[in-house]
């Protein structure tokens, strides 16, 4: 008996992601699943009902995606969708496993109203940064895409080009741009900048990045903070108010000569630091911009309103949302890659298989047999 796995069409506003791609239903096929989506479920990504089918997909309505499947494959589950996911608890049942984005560290109800269903729920992002979960990684191949959809903005955006250009007219000097955060997002920012032809430089608080920032031939900022904020797994740890403040003060210097500055500072759980202020922003040049990718987490500038473009002294800010949704095709290819490389494991002989002591598994489950049963959820929610 093969585990089955469903595909429900996304509910969330805007959201163009689909969990499983026609191709990377193929590979489950393969790999011993059967796969039941619901009707239309791959059209916001550039996907066809009959893209699903070639590849012997089962098609079905919402109802009977819940009802048959052992698994449930989303992009947002409800703590990433808490309007219009609710629908969707009354067709959990328990034993049922539910995979996708889940906001956990934030979405305390949610949570909960999940567990009551008796459906086990793993929260994605929460995949640690380990070598052997690499290929899980949902949110590095999410903020790949981010930043490099943060520079197309910024090139749209800014009133000059960004390469450097000897014309007849006379010689194009190149757009300036300082990426603020070498993580994922910022690397990928980096390397498209570059590729565009701008001026780039970057500065990261964890000064371990230096050499990667220079291998994509950028500039790395020194600023004197006499302390690191490296910290585990790859990320940068939260630091207190005095070390931003003075990091505030520093950065206002290299900004001010600057034509496009793209800030990636996210905490996992914690809202963004503040990198840019109002004051930094205003001592920027007329016509410059600010592209903000950590704006749905508060953002990393003072200025930012998520989802809108503020212009304040001729600076445009632009507070993006769901930057994974703006390349749906390639977001969602990726995204089942990591689903399928996380979900294969959980199978032994036909039948799924939670082992707790595994420590993908361990940092990942939220809910379990009725309960909130990791540690730092269990944390937040008191």
């Amino acid at each position: 008996m093969a585990v089955i796995v469903g595909l429900p069409r996304e509910t969330f506003p805007g959201e163009r992601r689909v969990a499983l791609t026609p191709r990377a239903c193929e590979t489950l096929k393969k790999a011993g699943f059967e796969v039941i989506a619901e009707f239309s479920s791959g059209t916001e990504a550039g996907f066809t009902d009959d893209d699903y089918t070639k590849r012997g997909v089962t098609l079905a309505t919402r109802a009977e995606v819940f009802q048959k499947a052992q698994v449930i494959a989303q992009a947002r589950t409800l703590g990433a969708n808490p309007v219009n996911g609710t629908g969707d608890l009354a067709l959990l049942r328990p034993g049922q496993v539910l995979l996708g984005f889940a906001e956990p560290l934030t979405a305390k109800e949610e949570n909960a109203k999940i567990a009551a269903t008796g459906a086990s729920l793993f929260a994605l992002e929460l995949v640690p940064r380990i070598t052997r979960a690499q290929s899980m990684d949902v949110l590095s191949s999410m903020a790949s895409i981010a930043g490099y959809e943060a520079v197309l903005l910024a090139a749209l955006t800014l009133p000059k080009l960004f390469p450097m250009m000897m014309t007849a007219a006379g010689t194009i000097a190149a757009a300036r741009v300082l990426i603020l955060g070498a993580g994922v997002a910022g690397l990928q920012a980096i390397a498209t900048a570059k590729r565009l032809g701008a001026m780039v430089s970057a500065y990261d608080v964890r000064a371990a990045v230096k050499e990667q920032i220079e291998s994509l031939g950028a500039k790395f900022v020194v600023l004197d903070m006499g302390e690191s904020a490296e910290g585990t797994g790859g990320y940068a740890k939260a630091m207190d108010e005095a070390f931003y403040k003075k990091q505030r003060e520093l950065l206002g210097n290299v900004l001010k000569d600057m034509n496009v500055v793209i800030t990636t500072a996210a905490v996992p759980g914690r809202k963004a630091p503040v990198l840019v202020t109002k004051e930094m922003a205003e001592r920027m040049l007329p016509g410059s911009v600010i592209v903000d990718i950590a704006a749905e987490r508060g953002g990393n500038c003072e200025l930012t309103r998520a989802g809108e473009t503020v212009v304040h002294n001729g600076v445009t800010i632009l507070g993006p949302v769901n930057m994974a949704s703006m390349a749906p095709q390639d977001a969602s290819q990726m995204y089942a890659t990591n689903l399928i490389a996380f979900l294969k494991p959980m199978v032994k002989d036909g039948a799924l298989a939670i082992n707790r002591e595994d420590e993908i598994i361990r940092e990942t489950l939220v809910t379990f047999e009725g309960k909130v049963v990791h540690p730092r959820v269990l944390e937040v929610m008191g």
